[in-house]
């Protein structure tokens, strides 16, 4: 296979990923993106995790709530756990990488607020953790996942009221690459309820 056919491969099977995709997910996107407007009216505010790639599409959805998206509008509260580089790693080396968002998410975590976590395996033991605290503080939690959804999907750890947006693919490349276009679909769906 030449580097051109690789090029047009790469494009072909996102381009792929992103149909599947579009054939499950909608009605999810949707109710995430309301739950999350709810909450916002409501006084709450989202808390974003992730790993690696992940924790830049977490840092994403909350930059363009704190900052805007395509339109003028007023900030959104988000807080991206991922960003603070003294609390992560004083966490990891006191604790364990496993807690690093999980006790952010005990300071700040508030009831009626919401957990974004990313994950495209759905394995992360960190992410476990966020979610589990997540909801001994009283949050609803969505997570944007992949592949079987792995361990937050076989241990059944979603509640009622709790939403996944799983892709379908087993590429990591392809699910990041979903992942971004989610990310996005929510911020349109929201700043649209929220401000017309």
């Amino acid at each position: 296979m030449s580097l051109q056919e690789r090029i047009y491969q790469q494009f072909t099977d996102s381009i792929q990923t992103k149909h599947d995709a579009l054939e499950c997910l909608p009605d999810s996107i949707e109710l995430a993106a309301q739950t999350v407007v709810q909450s916002l009216l409501n006084n709450g505010k989202v808390l974003t995790c992730g790993n690696g790639g992940s924790a830049g599409d977490a840092q994403h959805f909350s930059s363009e709530m704190l900052n805007r998206f395509e339109r003028e509008r007023p900030s959104l509260p988000a807080i991206a756990l991922s960003t603070d580089t003294s609390t992560l790693t004083s966490i990891a080396n006191d604790y364990s990488y496993d807690d690093v968002f999980s006790k952010q998410i005990r300071a700040l975590g508030q009831s009626g607020d919401i957990l974004l976590a990313y994950t495209t395996s759905g394995n992360s033991k960190n992410i476990v953790s966020a979610v589990n605290m997540a909801h001994d503080r009283g949050m609803s939690v969505i997570v944007v996942t992949g592949k079987d959804g792995g361990t937050i999907a076989a241990e059944n750890l979603l509640q009622q009221g709790d939403i996944e947006l799983r892709v379908p693919s087993q590429s990591t490349a392809r699910i990041q690459e979903v992942h971004l276009v989610i990310t996005h679909c929510l911020c349109d769906l929201i700043d649209f309820q929220l401000f017309g």
